[in-house]
């Protein structure tokens, strides 16, 4: 089911697709930001989770739109679906165009497939896929620290690093690989049943993140309380590799939804004492 509210020009917006509690490891932090920036919060979500499918399904006209959302960025004329969602978050917000830029260097990395050498590369793609919308969400949400930006781009690295171990084989059938091939030297290649030591190697890397961001949110002007949630949810993704396995079976790593639920408790619980 998919969630509607108002934006500030009084029309519908809809919670992007897969926002559901059960769905989405973002949800439920998102639907606790304030309702005077959800919405925008919302559609900025939609113009990158768009793209980024696009990429994912290796659509034709992935490599068009984010063309578009570039020369968005440079003020030239566009339209299309994401350049109009961002023309109208504009007129409430300053989108970081540089961000946006960066974004858009991750999705073509992953249009070419560009392989990863070294973990300071990955740690770059890191900082374009996820650390730059961090920055992003932290231009929404405002700050009410002078590190705020920066904090929330480690903490957009973290998760990053997080999808690509939850992901690791699903992106393995697109032909896509986000291991350093240094670490697959040190390691071996991240196949099922092989690659414990390499998993915990990176979620190490990870947790260093999370610890390094572990005031970003509260540094937030707004929405603290929702983002602090979706960092204990993103969080839990690492714990439920290290609970399954280290990578020992093949597939998607998936927080239950018990546990989760239990999470989201011991968070309200938290916060109203």
């Amino acid at each position: 089911m998919r969630h509607t509210a108002s934006s500030p020009t009084g029309e519908a917006i809809h919670e992007p697709e897969g926002l559901t509690p059960d769905q989405s490891t973002l949800a439920p932090g998102l639907r606790l930001i304030p309702s005077n920036v959800r919405s925008d919060v919302y559609r900025l979500y939609d113009v990158l989770r768009k793209l980024d499918d696009l990429v994912d399904d290796d659509q034709p006209e992935a490599t068009q739109r984010l063309g578009a959302v570039e020369a968005w960025t440079r003020h030239e004329p566009t339209d299309t679906y994401e350049t109009r969602i961002l023309d109208d978050i504009a007129q409430r917000h300053e989108l970081p165009t540089d961000a946006l830029l960066e974004f858009c260097q991750g999705m073509r990395h992953d249009i070419k497939r560009t392989v990863i050498h070294t973990e300071e590369d990955l740690e770059l793609y890191a900082q374009r896929a996820g650390g730059s919308v961090g920055i992003m969400l932290a231009r929404l949400l405002g700050s009410a620290h002078p590190e705020a930006e920066t904090k929330m781009a480690t903490l957009g690295r973290a998760m990053q690093r997080t999808n690509i171990l939850r992901d690791i084989d699903e992106d393995a059938t697109h032909n896509r690989l986000y291991i350093a091939q240094s670490t697959i030297q040190r390691f071996g290649a991240p196949l099922p049943g092989v690659r414990a030591d390499l998993i915990r190697d990176q979620i190490a890397r990870a947790d260093a993140l999370y610890e390094q961001a572990i005031d970003a949110t509260s540094m937030l002007a707004s929405g603290q309380r929702g983002m602090a949630l979706c960092t204990t949810l993103y969080r839990e993704i690492l714990r439920q590799i290290e609970r399954a396995g280290y990578g020992q079976a093949p597939g998607r790593i998936v927080v239950p939804t018990w546990r989760r639920r239990l999470l989201i408790a011991r968070h309200h619980l938290r916060l109203d004492t």
